[in-house]
């Protein structure tokens, strides 16, 4: 038994609400259950009830045991003065307030269908992956659509955080934000913060100046990531080194350590050369990009503008020093709409919001053009039933299952609610 069941129970009514009597055998007529808080302080705000012949309004708090007020230290807490009302699954023990009058306690388990309890216990009965893995196929498509805009849009709203927190710093200059969220979808997850504190030690102005050089761009990029600190016989990485120091000079840039790059298991296509070339290409092609970002209203033209590849010299190396076969490394479909997810549609949502302006039925849209993500979350979900036709559907099962199933919230997911109600 979990308090969050007898939240469920409580704010939906889920007992015989008309035969209710306190453990000292006074009646009670629920008026109005109160507004739920899921935040510090009794669990259910401004409810009425009539207790006796007495009318009162106040806060109810919950627990499983009454004795919990006391484990929780609520007796010292002023913010549950006002308690009118001790809903508990089992009293154990009386609670009284400052003024040593007790709190009428309501012990509801001798009011609740024992197929509730089965069904709620059911629920959570552990299973392989998820608690409703053998059920959520049963879910009718109206409810799991709402519930995955709901989730869609939480998980835009966590992702927004980091970007304001960056936008305060950067002087609210939402290109330089771009250009290190950018930085870090292009590292991937195993040289993303690397890549992200490389766009970071470069003041975003020079990037703005000195974009019209491709080789200038890369030799800022490569210098910050370590990639210029030996020495070798390549012509190509003596220009860049020397650019390097140069432009260092020149706009007076603190040359800064930084833990090295990562070459080990990845794909040649994705070596740090690479994809550091495709990033500094990003930026010589196309100035002011963050206004052509924010404008973005269709999947074709993301594809467009992100048509980049790495310099000439990367088409026959994948490492300074080292020949390979000619290969022009464009950047792929695939790892463009990863971008689509990771970084425009997060930033296009963050600026919406920073400007008051509603755009959630262009982002949901766009979304749609984007292929179905591909990893083990989504191929479970995608046998039980739960199938996905793009990355607006895949994102919402993403936060579905991080932040609801894993912590067993199952109470606050419209799956489980739904589930627990059909039983």
């Amino acid at each position: 038994m979990k308090e969050d069941f007898l939240h469920y129970i409580w704010k939906f009514k889920k007992f015989d609400s008309l035969n209710l009597k306190t453990s000292s055998h006074e009646e009670i007529t629920i008026i109005n259950v109160g507004q739920y808080l899921e935040l510090a302080g009794p669990d259910f705000f401004n409810a009425q009830i009539r207790i006796g012949d007495q009318k009162w309004a106040g806060n109810v708090e919950i627990h499983i045991k009454s004795s919990d007020w006391y484990a929780h230290n609520h007796e010292i807490d002023s913010g549950y003065e006002n308690v009118i009302l001790h809903v508990v699954w089992e009293h154990d023990a009386a609670v009284f307030r400052s003024d040593n009058s007790e709190i009428p306690v309501l012990e509801i388990k001798n009011y609740v269908d024992h197929k509730m309890v089965l069904s709620y216990q059911s629920l959570l009965t552990p299973k392989s992956w998820i608690f409703c893995e053998k059920q959520i196929k049963e879910i009718d498509q109206f409810t799991l659509k709402n519930w995955q805009e709901r989730l869609f849009f939480e998980r835009l709203e966590r992702k927004s955080k980091p970007i304001f927190e960056l936008l305060n710093q950067s002087n609210s200059d939402w290109e330089a934000v771009l250009f290190i969220l950018l930085a870090k979808n292009f590292g991937l997850n195993t040289n993303g913060q690397t890549f992200m504190k490389i766009a970071q030690s470069i003041p975003f102005s020079v990037i703005r100046k000195e974009s019209y050089e491709v080789e200038n761009l890369e030799a800022l990029i490569f210098g910050m990531a370590g990639l210029l600190e030996v020495d070798k016989e390549d012509v190509y990485f003596k220009n860049l080194k020397f650019r390097y120091f140069y432009l260092l000079q020149k706009y007076q840039i603190d040359h800064i350590i930084l833990n090295p790059v990562q070459f080990f298991k990845h794909r040649p296509d994705n070596f740090p050369t690479i994809r550091l070339s495709q990033l500094a290409n990003l930026y010589h092609l196309h100035q002011n990009l963050f206004s052509k970002i924010s404008e973005l209203k269709s999947s074709n033209k993301s594809y467009t503008i992100f048509q980049v590849s790495a310099s000439t010299y990367w088409q026959n190396h994948y490492q300074f020093d080292k020949e390979s076969p000619k290969k022009k490394k464009v950047l792929s479909k695939s790892f463009i709409d990863l971008i689509m997810i990771n970084t425009i549609i997060p930033l296009q949502f963050a600026y919406a919001k920073s400007i008051g302006k509603e755009g959630a039925e262009d982002l949901i849209n766009l979304l749609n053009e984007v292929s179905a993500e591909k990893n083990a979350i989504i191929d479970k979900f995608d046998s039980f039933g739960i199938k996905s036709k793009n990355a607006f559907e895949t994102q919402s099962l993403l936060q579905l299952k991080n932040e609801y199933c894993n912590l067993s919230r199952c109470l606050d997911c419209s799956v489980g609610m739904e589930l627990l109600k059909n039983k």
